[in-house]
């Protein structure tokens, strides 16, 4: 592949880049005291005029979100003045992802630097950094970051003597999957259970403390300072046209060097194993996830499907969390997908009929086609399970679930028949011989 030179993981390799001194260095909080110098429409205007897409999984654009907020007009004094908030989804959760955890560990400050930023934008006061429970050295790492910042004059009061002034609290969540769903995890920083929320109304006018609430990924708020410096052209130079910028890819499987690889938007598969080093058994690629578990796998004849929002859905799956999880042909589809609905039954909220019972009935019939139980009719009735939940739960967790089942039977069936025709999993004998040879 061409040499590609790094702008979101840049500082990853430096000397304790979480430091503040060591992040001014290479361009840290250059983005906001910029920023300061614009008006907040602008910015806005700028940010979406990049078409920077949500990194969090849906691909939404961020600088559209940040539009949606409700301001009052020029020489319009609201009636009622409501505070504004920020919240920064760094939940991540999702199955075969690790990306923002690294930025976290080793670049927190761009992602408190962008949510600043995205404060002064949308005119919020407040925000908060929701970090998934488990994570106890990021949400070390990023605390560290708001104090160090705090102290440096970039949060208070009067943010570098502009005027405007905001804070962060870093909030630690319980280690719920669902609470990566925005209006979930809204409740959760409420101190309610995290269950998603019926839409309308959407956070926008309606979010946190029934405020109008910007909600964005932690990744997506880290590319906000590069937008700033290097302007909205500069950015979209980076990848296609629907889908710009840089991405980091987080690699997991059956390669070589397992791990993050920054890349354009719109990098295929193929490239991506050749920068990871090859395949870790110099097997050939049987299936893979372009975005995390919940995204509808894809196989060998998909390797050189560009990674981005748009290709990806051409091609039948989605770009997800950008999250690739890749096996080999000595794997077994129906075992992987057991194992993914394993965790989507345990990560249910049950509150909606469709997600709590499907993907508990997904892992009943899995479990006997594993075990050598299952039948021809077992396939027809996880399709039928999938059409139940798709659609029809009340956030993407459920249709994520059918995502893995729905796709595995489309490309896999004969697999599937081969489990009930051998009477239980034919990769069975090949892993018992494999571990007698060794």
């Amino acid at each position: 592949m061409t040499t590609l030179t790094p702008v979101l993981t840049k500082r990853f390799t430096t000397d304790q880049p979480w430091k503040i001194a060591n992040y001014e260095r290479l361009d840290g909080y250059a983005g906001l005291r910029k920023a300061l110098t614009i008006a907040p429409d602008d910015l806005i205007a700028m940010v979406k005029d990049s078409n920077l897409r949500g990194r969090g999984g849906a691909g939404f654009p961020t600088g559209m979100k940040w539009q949606f907020i409700p301001q009052a007009k020029p020489g319009e004094k609201p009636q009622k003045p409501q505070p504004h908030y920020v919240v920064v989804n760094a939940d991540e959760s999702e199955p075969g992802t690790c990306r923002d955890l690294p930025t976290m560990m080793n670049d927190p400050h761009s992602i408190v630097e962008g949510t600043i930023i995205a404060c002064y934008a949308v005119r919020a006061e407040r925000a908060f950094i929701y970090i998934r429970g488990e994570a106890i050295h990021a949400i070390r790492r990023i605390t560290a970051a708001v104090a160090e910042a705090e102290a440096a004059g970039y949060l208070g009061a009067d943010i570098l003597g502009s005027g405007f002034g905001c804070t962060i609290t870093v909030h630690s969540g319980a280690g719920a999957y669902i609470c990566g769903e925005e209006t979930a995890l809204l409740d959760s920083l409420e101190g309610r259970r995290g269950q998603p929320r019926l839409k309308p109304p959407f956070p926008a006018t309606n979010g946190l403390y029934d405020a109008p609430t910007v909600v964005n990924n932690a990744g997506s708020l880290a590319s906000v300072p590069y937008i700033v410096l290097g302007g909205a052209d500069w950015f979209k130079k980076m990848g296609p046209d629907g889908s710009p910028g840089p991405c980091i890819y987080s690699l997991s499987g059956r390669i070589k060097n397992p791990g993050q690889y920054e890349a354009p938007m719109g990098t295929t598969l193929r490239e991506l194993i050749e920068l990871a080093g090859g395949m870790s058994r110099g097997k050939n690629v049987k299936f893979w996830t372009p975005g995390g578990s919940s995204t509808p796998m894809l196989t060998a004849e998909h390797l050189d499907v560009p990674l981005d929002f748009d290709a990806a859905v051409k091609a039948g799956s989605m770009n997800g969390t950008s999250a690739l999880m890749i096996f080999d042909e000595d794997d077994c589809v129906v075992r992987a997908t057991l194992k993914w609905s394993e965790f989507y039954e345990h990560e249910s909220c049950g509150k909606c009929t469709p997600c709590r019972e499907g993907t508990y009935w997904y892992v009943g019939i899995y479990e006997r086609l594993e075990h050598g139980h299952g039948t021809e009719e077992d396939l027809q009735t996880l399709l039928d399970l999938s059409d139940n939940i798709l659609g029809r739960s009340f956030c993407a967790l459920g249709d994520g679930a059918t995502s893995p089942v729905s796709s595995s039977i489309k490309f896999f069936r004969d697999e599937y028949l081969a489990h009930v025709e051998g009477r239980g999993c034919p990769f069975n004998a090949q892993r018992e011989l494999a571990g007698a040879q060794a």
